[in-house]
């Protein structure tokens, strides 16, 4: 053997050795490889389905963006499954969740929507994966009123009794609620329970109905009650009793009241005798007169004792008379003369007189001595003393009672001439007295 051939053997063969090595790795590589891919996704898989977990329990579910004037006619569902994935001792609670749905852009009056459910965690660490339902049913309506009657349905009367007319309270109300389905009601009814001998005096609850006298739900009712009376006779009389108008406040500031008058002032009632027999009349619904300050006429009502009922009265016509509240006032004034001649000189027995007036206490108050004058016409007297009677000019509204004295003695003189002596000593010329 040659110098180094042995070497290059081992050499040879070692080389073999790794081809044969590789070809080993690389043969059938792809799937190999797919086979390493496979198993590092099922190890992740593993971990992750060991860190997710499911909660059950009853998640409310909030409704956003429902449009104004709009009803939910679908009953909105509780989420009650969350699958979720949180960090190993994370556990969550019911309040840890937020579940809604949103009715933007669905249409009230569309018919049946199909809208996702979302569902949130409040807290970071938690991560919700899915959620049962994931989608809800809903439908929108629109939201209407209307005026409707109130009935009572008919009531058998107990044995030995017998009913008087009903009456309700008031005799329409106010529905709303979804359009479609308050086209269904025709009235509300309120129903109501007759024992034996006990009238029915009561506020009762309202139900709407529809024309075959089934109930409507979803519908409100305002007000929801409605006051019934039902009489129950079981010894019926009659009576005629006098009708007493009442009224409450008082009149405006400077008026009274003159007086109240009811039209008609009779009435003949019905009832069990031991209920008549203590009437001697019967009231009116309260009048307001508070603030009034002229005649007016009103309508009321009976107030009627409980198993009383009117049989020929249904309205009375209440009239209220006023009038402004009258008083009197004395004043202190001075005199005038009327009339006075220059000529002529004038004085009386006093310059002062006392005045009373009468009138409203609105106009009094508006009166002061400072603007009243008494006077006295002097025009026609000759020379010498004579009573005068004493006269007050007073605004409208107001009147004079008295006036004290009533007549004050007036004496009137001539002035006296200048005597000749007198004459002679004013002023003159004379030479004397120009020199």
């Amino acid at each position: 053997m040659a110098p180094g051939a042995g070497a290059d053997h081992t050499l040879g063969r070692t080389g073999s050795a790794v081809t044969r090595a590789l070809q080993v790795l690389v043969h059938n590589w792809p799937l190999k490889l797919a086979a390493i891919g496979l198993a590092t996704l099922l190890y992740g898989g593993l971990v992750f389905s060991q860190s997710t977990q499911t909660f059950n329990g009853v998640i409310p579910v909030d409704v956003l963006n429902k449009p104004d004037d709009t009803f939910l006619l679908t009953v909105v569902e509780p989420v009650t499954s969350v699958r979720y994935f949180a960090p190993s001792g994370v556990q969550p609670i019911t309040s840890t969740f937020e579940a809604w749905i949103d009715l933007d852009g669905v249409e009230p009056g569309s018919g049946l929507q199909s809208v996702p459910v979302r569902v949130r965690s409040i807290d970071n660490r938690i991560s919700v994966i899915s959620n049962v339902p994931d989608r809800m049913t809903v439908e929108l309506d629109e939201l209407s009123r209307r005026i409707v009657p109130v009935k009572v349905p008919e009531v058998v009367a107990p044995e030995g009794t017998e009913l008087g007319p009903t009456t309700v309270n008031p005799t329409e109300v106010e529905i709303f609620g979804p359009s479609s389905v308050l086209a269904s009601v025709v009235e509300v009814q309120a129903n109501v329970l007759i024992q034996s001998g006990i009238d029915v005096d009561q506020d009762v609850s309202l139900v709407p109905v529809d024309t075959l006298g089934n109930a409507v739900g979803q519908v409100n009712v305002e007000p929801a009650t409605a006051r019934v009376t039902i009489p129950v006779f079981s010894d019926k009389d009659s009576k005629t009793l006098t009708i007493s108008p009442l009224t409450t406040g008082e009149p405006a500031p400077g008026f009274e009241l003159v007086s109240v008058t009811a039209e008609p002032q009779v009435v003949t009632v019905e009832g069990d005798i031991d209920e008549l027999e203590p009437l001697r009349s019967i009231d009116t619904e309260p009048v307001p007169i508070g603030g009034l300050s002229a005649n007016e006429t009103l309508e009321t009502t009976l107030a009627l004792p409980t198993g009383i009922v009117a049989l020929d009265v249904d309205a009375v016509r209440v009239t209220i008379t006023v009038r402004p509240v009258t008083a009197t006032r004395t004043f202190e004034v001075g005199l005038d003369l009327l009339g006075a001649r220059s000529d002529r000189t004038y004085s009386t027995s006093t310059d002062r007189v006392l005045i009373t007036l009468g009138g409203s206490v609105a106009d009094l108050d508006r009166m002061g001595g400072a603007t009243l004058l008494a006077t006295l016409d002097v025009a026609d007297l000759d020379p010498g003393t004579t009573s005068v009677p004493v006269t007050v000019d007073v605004p409208a509204g107001i009147a004079l009672v008295s006036a004290s004295p009533d007549q004050v003695a007036v004496t009137v003189a001539i002035p006296a001439s200048p005597s000749p002596a007198a004459a002679s000593t004013s002023p003159s010329t004379s030479p004397a007295a120009g020199g």
